[in-house]
C-alpha cells in the first residue's frame, strides 16, 4: 500500500495478503467474515500486539537479545509462526521445522534481528495511512491473518478492487504456508491488469 500511495504514478497494481482497513464498528448486517475481523481485531489489542509495541518503541533492545542469542531469535520467530500460522495449535502442521530452520537461519546468519525489528520503528506512524489508494488492487483473505477485512470495509481505502477472494485455509504467511495458492492468487490478480 505505501508504493501505491507514494508513487501511484508507476505503480501497476498491488496485490495484499493482509489488508490493513479496521472494521466499521457502524456496520449494520455484519457477515461472519466482518464478525470474525472484529474479533481479530480485538484479540490482537488484547493479546498480540506486544511484539509491535515493542519493535516499534524500542527494536534495538530487543534486537541485542535476537542478535546475541540463538534461541532467543528461534522462540521470537516460532511463537509468531505459532500465532500466526494456520497451524492447528502447532506450527508443523503449517510449515516444516526444516522450513522454519531455514527461515530462523537466515535472521541469525545475517544478524538481522534488529534491524528487522528497526522495520517496525520505522514504519509505524507512517504519513497517509487512510488516504485512499486508486492504484489497482487485489486481495486475498487468509481465515488465520492478523488483520482481517471485507471487500465493502477495504473498498472504503482501495478506490479500484480488481481481485478479492477469501480462502478456506491460510494465515500470516501464506506465501510459506499456501505457496501455489498464494502464486495462483497473484496471477490472477495481475492477469486483470494485462
Amino acid at each position: 500500500s505505501a508504493i501505491a500511495r507514494q508513487d501511484a504514478e508507476h505503480c501497476l497494481g498491488i496485490h495484499l495478503n493482509m489488508v490493513f482497513v479496521p472494521p466499521d464498528v457502524t456496520a449494520k448486517d455484519l457477515t461472519d467474515l466482518e464478525k470474525s475481523a472484529m474479533a481479530g481485531w480485538q484479540f490482537y489489542q488484547d493479546w498480540d500486539s506486544g511484539y509491535s509495541k515493542q519493535q516499534a518503541t524500542r527494536p534495538q533492545t530487543l534486537g541485542y537479545g535476537l542478535v546475541d542469542s540463538p534461541t532467543g531469535q528461534a522462540a521470537w520467530i516460532i511463537e509468531k509462526f505459532y500465532a500466526w500460522t494456520d497451524c492447528n495449535g502447532h506450527p508443523e502442521n503449517a510449515i516444516s521445522r526444516d522450513e522454519m530452520l531455514d527461515d530462523i537461519m537466515v535472521y541469525w546468519l545475517n544478524a538481522t534481528g534488529a534491524s528487522s525489528a528497526r522495520l517496525y520503528w520505522q514504519s509505524f506512524g507512517g504519513v497517509g495511512a487512510a488516504t485512499p489508494i486508486t492504484v489497482p488492487m487485489g486481495a486475498t483473505i487468509f481465515p488465520k491473518e492478523i488483520f482481517r477485512t471485507s471487500q465493502r470495509f477495504a473498498a472504503q481505502v482501495y478506490k479500484n478492487i480488481v481481485h478479492w477472494s477469501v480462502k478456506e485455509k491460510g494465515g500470516h504467511f501464506a506465501a510459506f504456508e499456501q505457496p501455489s495458492v498464494f502464486v495462483e492468487e497473484v496471477r490472477a490478480c495481475f492477469k486483470t491488469l494485462r
